[in-house]
Parts: structure tokens; sequence; C-alpha cells
């Protein structure tokens, strides 16, 4: 509880082929012996994670990944998770070495990478034994990018790799806040936790416990609640809350307590707004009047869990959705890392919050979907148009989704 989650943190990876040093530099950056060094080529099988401060860009995760050169079968397998690890990547550090200069497989990475928008720094790794530097640095074929020297055997370099570092994550770093443009100074907000079978024994889960923090962040005033005290703690209170926030599971029933006056919203939709594009979850939702009989439904979700016997993404909404359209639909499920490419077949996605998830994995699904055709949906904003309440789920984000769609008639809708 007191970690920044690594979906929060700047993911920093490390590509290059084998041999390079990648695992070495991931030690030498971190400080620590957290990547296996060896100099048998190949050593490194799997993406390996590392949470660190690096300061002054804060909390960061650096991936240290498998040798982009590995052509056996298994090495086909790697480069596969390899291709996951850069649906997350924030900043990529390129590693080529006196050995291993510059060729077509980093040609073929840099495009990749300035395809998907990702800064990138190249390192020129065994500096201490680099001949024929001039002839390395000067090749016409590098791309435009910052370039650094550095011995991961040594430590040479290594200061000059974070201030690249701290210099081209400036703007990834910006700090965005899941209640920007809701919550000011002195408001009352009430969160509303419904503490089912899933919730993590003496404590509250992380959309709960991030949003926690982002009101206090506000210096505004954060009541916390149960459904079944929601009534109750409105009582208590001398004026009306400026915003309710609830889980999305009770939405039906905090609806129904709360005066239509009093803006509410829930944690799902806050996490569509802060992880991926409010605006395309609200325009696939719509698509939900065009299921149909043995259409085929993906439930995604960022994270593993225990499954329990009114699992939300399972049971719930699988419920909800067949109630709702009247139809036979057939439902698969994902969770965790996994998300398949191909989405022959699927009519409708819905997927999690993504409080799991970094916002270039959210990304890069939300937008995986949109080129397949396939509607993405949100849970919390699935959720609210089950219970006939969208409408007034969305409208604290009225002006937002005016701006985004760039027409009036679609915000006024909301301010009506």
């Amino acid at each position: 509880m007191n970690g920044v989650p690594r979906s929060e943190r700047l993911h920093i990876a490390l590509f290059g082929r084998r041999n390079v040093g990648k695992s070495s530099l991931i030690n030498a950056l971190t400080g620590q012996e957290v990547a296996v060094v060896s100099a048998v080529a190949g050593t490194t099988t799997d993406p390996v994670y590392k949470s660190m401060e690096l300061l002054p860009l804060g909390p960061v995760v650096f991936i240290d990944t498998p040798g982009l050169d590995d052509d056996s079968i298994l090495g086909r397998l790697r480069m596969e998770k390899t291709k996951a690890v850069l649906r997350q990547t924030d900043l990529a550090l390129l590693v080529i070495t006196p050995e291993n200069p510059w060729g077509p497989l980093e040609e073929e990475l840099t495009a990749v990478l300035a395809k998907e928008n990702i800064p990138f720094i190249i390192l020129l790794n065994k500096s201490d034994r680099l001949a024929g530097r001039d002839a390395l640095t000067k090749n016409p074929a590098l791309p435009k990018t910052p370039l650094v020297e550095v011995s991961a055997l040594t430590g040479e370099g290594i200061t000059d790799v974070v201030a690249a570092l701290v210099k081209l994550g400036k703007e990834e770093t910006e700090q965005r806040s899941l209640v920007d443009g809701l919550v000011k100074a002195g408001d009352v907000v009430i969160l509303v936790t419904h503490l089912d079978q899933a919730a993590p024994k003496g404590r509250l889960i992380l959309p709960q416990q991030q949003v926690l923090r982002a009101v206090l962040d506000r210096a505004a005033i954060a009541l916390v609640t149960r459904e079944t005290e929601l009534a109750q703690t409105l009582n208590k209170l001398t004026s009306p809350p400026s915003l309710v926030i609830t889980d999305s599971q009770v939405f039906g029933q905090v609806n129904t307590a709360l005066p239509a006056d009093v803006p509410l919203t829930s944690f799902s939709i806050l996490y569509a707004r802060y992880k991926g594009n409010l605006n395309r979850f609200y325009q696939a939702v719509q698509t939900i009047k065009d299921l149909d009989d043995g259409d085929r439904v993906l439930i995604a979700e960022g994270c593993t869990h225990h499954r329990k016997e009114d699992d939300i993404g399972t049971v719930q909404i699988p419920k909800l959705l067949k109630k709702r359209t009247g139809k036979q639909l057939s439902f698969d499920h994902v969770s965790g890392g996994f998300f398949a490419a191909d989405l022959t077949g699927y009519k409708m996605v819905i997927h999690c919050g993504a409080c799991m998830l970094n916002r270039r994995e959210m990304a890069y699904r939300q937008d995986l979907a949109g080129e397949k055709g396939v509607p993405m949906v949100n849970y919390g904003i699935l959720l609210a148009y089950l219970h006939g309440i969208l409408e007034r789920a969305l409208k604290p984000f009225a002006g937002e989704l005016g701006e985004l769609a760039g027409q009036r008639r679609f915000r006024d809708e909301f301010l009506r």
C-alpha cells in the first residue's frame, strides 16, 4: 500500500542484440544485481522488471528484454514477449556495442519506436574498450536522437544516461490526476466503496486507494462509506457533496439514494478517462444495441485474481448484458498481460478500468480494437448504460466529451 504501483511508474525498456550488455546496464543503473549477467548469449529469456526511484524523474520501472537477434524457435517466442514490452514502453534505451554496431535490426526497431511515438536514446556500451569511436558515432545511418557512450563495467557514462533520461522524460512524467477538473480545494467528495467477496481483507482495492489520494491532493474533503450507509452519510451533511464517486457494481443503488442534482460517476469511469480515451469508450457503448444472437464478446482485465461466485467480469456483466439485450451472447475472458492481437470474430470488447496497466498499454489495446473495427467498452461506462444512468454518470465530463468529439450537439446532450 505504501509503494507506487507499477502501472503508475515511467516504463523504461532496454532493447538490443544478445550480449550487448543490457542486463549489466540495468544493474549499473539500479545499483543492484537485479538481472542475471553471463558471457553466454541469450541469458535473458524473459523480460525482467525492476522498480526503483530515479531522481529527479521519480518512480520508474526498468525492463530488460531478450536479445533481438535470437533466431531459434524459443527466440521467436521470446520476441513476442519483447513486442509486448514495446506496448508498455514510455522511454526506450537501444543498446549497441563496438562488436554489434548499427544494423538492420536496430533500424527496424527504431522504425517501430518512431511509429509508436516512443522517445528513445542510443547507448553505445562497452566504451571502455571502444575503438574507432568516430566511425560509430558519426555513422550517417544513426537516427537523430541522443547517443550516450557508457560502460556498464566501469560505470563510465551512467550519470550521463540518467541525465539524458531526465531530459527526454520530462513530458512523459508530467503529473495527471484522476480527478483533474472535477475536484477543487474545499469540495466534499463521497467515495462509495462496495466491499464484495473480491475486496482484499483489511484494505481498499487499488482504484479506491488512488482516487482517495487524488482527492486529498486537491485539498478536498473525502468521505468514505459503503452503499449501505450512503443515505445516513448524506443526512449528516449540512450541504450536498460536490461529487459522489461509486463502485460501478452498485450504480443503481447509489443512483436511487442520491438526489438528482448531485454529480455522480464511478471509479471505473475515472480510469476510463485517466488511462484511455473517454470519448471512444462512450461511442463504443452505443453499439450495444447492435448485438445479436450468437455474437462473441471478449471481456478483458488487466490483472489476474481468484474468481468469486459473483465476479464482475465472468458473472455480473454477462448476466446484465444478456438481460438488457435479450440476446444469446458468447463470452471469452482474458486477464493480465495477455491481449490477443487477433480480434477476429468478436463483436465487442469489454475492458476493466485498467488500474494495473500503464497508459501506453491501455492506449495500445484501445487503438488495436479501433483498427480492427471492434468497439471497446469500459466496465464503468457499460454498467452505467445497463443501469440506465449513462448520461448522469458522464455529466461531470460533459465539457470534455464535447471538446473530444468536436461537436456542440454532442456536448449539449450532457449539459441540458
